[in-house]
Order: C-alpha cells, then sequence, then structure tokens
C-alpha cells in the first residue's frame, strides 16, 4: 500500500513519463531524477473474475457529480462511517436516503431528467464512503450494473469501459 501511494505522487509530479523496469522479485518506477523501487509480493494472483457478477441486468446510469453530490448530502444525516445509503430505484427515479436515530432521516431524489433506469423496482444499500471512493475515479457518467439487493454490484465509468469495480451490499 506504501509502494501505491508513493507511486501515485510520482506519477502526479512526474514531468515527463516514467520508465518501468521489471525483475523477477521487483518494480523499478524512474521518472527524471526519481527513483522508486518495491519488492514483488511471493504467490498467486487471486482469481477476482470469479467475484465479477456476469448476469447483472438492472443497469442505473447517472451523472458523477448528481450522484455523489446527493450521497455527501444524504451521508451527512450520520456521523456512522458503516450506515449505509439506501438506493431506491424504480423506473425513471432514485431516491437516495440515510437515517440515524439521533438525526432522523435524510432523502433525495434524482428523477429520468438525471437518471437512466428502466428495471423492475429494486432497494439497496452501500456505505457512502465506498460510493464516493468510486465516483472520485470516475470522470462523468457512472453506471451501476445490479441484479438484487443481496448480490455484488458491478460499478463502470461509462467513458472508460475497462474501469470496472465490484461493490458489496448492505442490508437496509
Amino acid at each position: 500500500r506504501k509502494t501505491v501511494a508513493e507511486l501515485r505522487k510520482l506519477i502526479d509530479e512526474a514531468p515527463e513519463e516514467i520508465e518501468v523496469a521489471l525483475s523477477e522479485t521487483r518494480v523499478q518506477f524512474t521518472a527524471g531524477p526519481v527513483m522508486l523501487t518495491s519488492k514483488l509480493i511471493d504467490g498467486t494472483f487471486p482469481e477476482y473474475d470469479r467475484v465479477i457478477p456476469l448476469n447483472n441486468k438492472r443497469i442505473l446510469r447517472v451523472g458523477k457529480k448528481d450522484f455523489s453530490d446527493a450521497v455527501a448530502r444524504v451521508a451527512a444525516i450520520s456521523q456512522e462511517r458503516s450506515r449505509p445509503v439506501k438506493l431506491a430505484l424504480e423506473p425513471g427515479l432514485l431516491t437516495l436516503s440515510a437515517s440515524s436515530p439521533e438525526q432522523g432521516v435524510a432523502t433525495e431524489e434524482l428523477d429520468k431528467t438525471r437518471i437512466s433506469y428502466d428495471a423492475e423496482s429494486l432497494e439497496i444499500g452501500f456505505q457512502a464512503r465506498y460510493l464516493n471512493d468510486i465516483t472520485d475515479q470516475v470522470e462523468k457518467d457512472v453506471e451501476f450494473a445490479f441484479s438484487d439487493s443481496s448480490a455484488p454490484t458491478i460499478v463502470r465509468d461509462v467513458d472508460s469501459p475497462s474501469a470496472l469495480y465490484v461493490l458489496m451490499p448492505m442490508r437496509v
């Protein structure tokens, strides 16, 4: 994790291309006079493709800013980081809500002018932090592919189809 954080800084500050060198046990990144070397992890990379659902047919498309702003507003009701934000979907409407025993309930609606959803109704919850982490990586529009309220959800950046996120829901 530390190497990834340092690499991110190196990429952000690099005035030119970054050279990557790989050996059996190490990886090295060089940008101008700065060199970052890290030991590679021993072991087999997990079979991540086994956790990517294949049959998520309920598709929500929403603008990044509209969605992330709505999540931030409803999540502000609770100081508990583990409380879920509930997404209630029906054709042409997304209702986001969060609750707190101390503060009550916050609700926000995004209608068909700001979302695209024409599948069956669905209620599903996620940690606001995870929703924000993903939308921070998205440029413009985000697409959610749902199966049901307990199955993993696929999230994609519409403008970058190779970027794929798998998000596990919470009970709401």
